[in-house]
């Protein structure tokens, strides 16, 4: 016989299963952070200050030669790549992990990154509404609130086909909300089994695994609105 507390079982399984894969999700989000910020801070702390110790005995170096035209011009090839090495070598720091989020707090890294993005695209306006004082939300979370404008920002570049990006961020004593929105053509991109798709999916469990929410939603004048709400917890 089939009774009420059997029907539940396979409810109440399925329940604890997708419990433990968003907890496993969660871990394994904080341990790529992890492993992203060491190898970020590697590269700033080795190969960043030997490129510096390079340039430096470079210049003094150049400093010593004839004034012979084709040495000179060597040089100057020569401090080219250096400098395209170094800017390569921030630019792969800042891909892996954002040291403004962790020296300067969430809003600042919010801020450059929302500056950035409209100064790499012509014809868009991105602009940022932020708080007037820094976010007070955990380390994680701070971390999972530019992660929700990373993604944003992202798909907005990719498919979008937007003039107007706004990112905004509330915060106060109970949560605190970012929303990334853009005046383009809505979400049908992210349907189906598309990169942008999965994207969202592990964002969605990471901002879960913190105790907030996510959702993605169409204006009904036109664009898609990605809000994450997170619940306040010790900083």
């Amino acid at each position: 016989m089939t009774g009420p507390a059997s029907q539940n079982h396979p409810q109440e399984a399925a329940a604890q299963r997708e419990a433990e894969l968003t907890e496993l999700l969660g871990y394994l989000t904080q341990c790529w952070d992890d492993e992203r910020r060491q190898l970020a801070r590697k590269l700033h702390d080795h190969l960043g200050s030997s490129l510096t110790a390079l340039t430096m005995h470079l210049s003094l170096l150049a400093a010593k030669l004839p004034a012979e035209k084709p040495l000179q011009d060597r040089v100057g090839q020569m401090k080219t790549l250096l400098n395209q090495i170094v800017t390569t070598n921030r630019e792969m720091q800042l891909t892996l992990w954002n040291d403004k989020l962790e020296f300067l707090g969430v809003k600042a890294a919010v801020s450059e990154l929302v500056a950035e993005f409209g100064a790499q695209h012509a014809g868009l306006t991105a602009s940022a509404s932020l708080p007037e004082d820094d976010i007070q939300v955990s380390r994680d979370q701070s971390v999972a609130v530019l992660r929700v404008v990373e993604e944003g920002l992202r798909n907005i570049e990719r498919h979008a086909q937007a003039s107007t990006v706004d990112v905004i961020i509330d915060d106060n004593e109970d949560q605190c909300m970012v929303t990334v929105r853009d005046n383009g053509v809505g979400q049908a991109h992210i349907a189906g089994g598309s990169p942008d798709c999965h994207g969202l999916r592990l964002l969605r469990e990471r901002v879960q695994f913190l105790g907030g929410t996510l959702s993605v939603r169409d204006h009904q004048d036109g664009g898609t609105a990605l809000t994450a709400h997170f619940p306040k917890s010790p900083a």
